[in-house]
């Protein structure tokens, strides 16, 4: 019988080593939490969606609250199935404040990709800027990731503004990389990595 090549490596994050338990709640300054999505955050969704800002820098929309639902149910799923980890922005009085996400989750070579966004009432009070810092140690320091990547459009100077407070070392510009609702946009690529930490 044949058997495939043997890794000569093991895995970064080995696999089973996220959904072996119920994703976390990571608390932040000021009384905030970043904790997994809930059914009742649908209608907060979708009202965050119909942001012209969101729609802009975001590939998605969630035109109604049964839209917003089903991509809860997603982030969800994709926890259960180590792809990625979802993570709403929730005020001390639970309020929708914005989202986190670790995606795109390469568990064998400890790479993900952080994106994120900020509710239009949360924006300039520094919730951005701390879901990314409690996010981003809890992948590299927590869970064991080796690498986390954060892209972002050129034409986006606020989303720049976050990597680099966070840590996030620009490391160039793909150009024409990622298409838009108002065509393809040049984009940032900033990476942190653990042993830079």
């Amino acid at each position: 019988m044949m058997r495939g090549m043997p890794p000569l490596v093991p895995p970064v994050v080995p696999p089973g080593s996220l959904n072996r338990c119920a994703q976390p709640v990571l608390p932040l300054d000021g009384g905030l939490l970043l904790r997994p999505w809930l059914d009742t955050d649908a209608a907060d969704v979708a009202r965050v969606f119909r942001d012209p800002a969101i729609r802009r820098w975001h590939l998605r929309g969630a035109d109604s609250d049964q839209e917003a639902g089903e991509w809860i149910v997603r982030c969800r799923r994709d926890w259960t199935d180590e792809k990625a980890a979802h993570w709403a922005v929730a005020g001390a009085d639970g309020g929708l404040l914005g989202r986190v996400s670790l995606q795109s989750l390469v568990l064998y070579g400890g790479q993900a990709e952080i994106a994120y966004w900020t509710a239009p009432e949360a924006r300039g009070r520094g919730v951005c800027s701390r879901a990314v810092a409690r996010a981003s140690h809890w992948a590299l320091h927590e869970a064991g990731f080796h690498r986390i990547e954060l892209g972002h459009s050129t034409a986006n100077p606020a989303s720049c503004r976050i990597a680099d407070k966070n840590g996030y070392a620009l490391e160039g510009t793909r150009r024409s990389a990622l298409l838009h609702a108002d065509g393809w946009h040049d984009m940032h690529l900033h990476s942190r990595v653990r042993e830079a930490d």
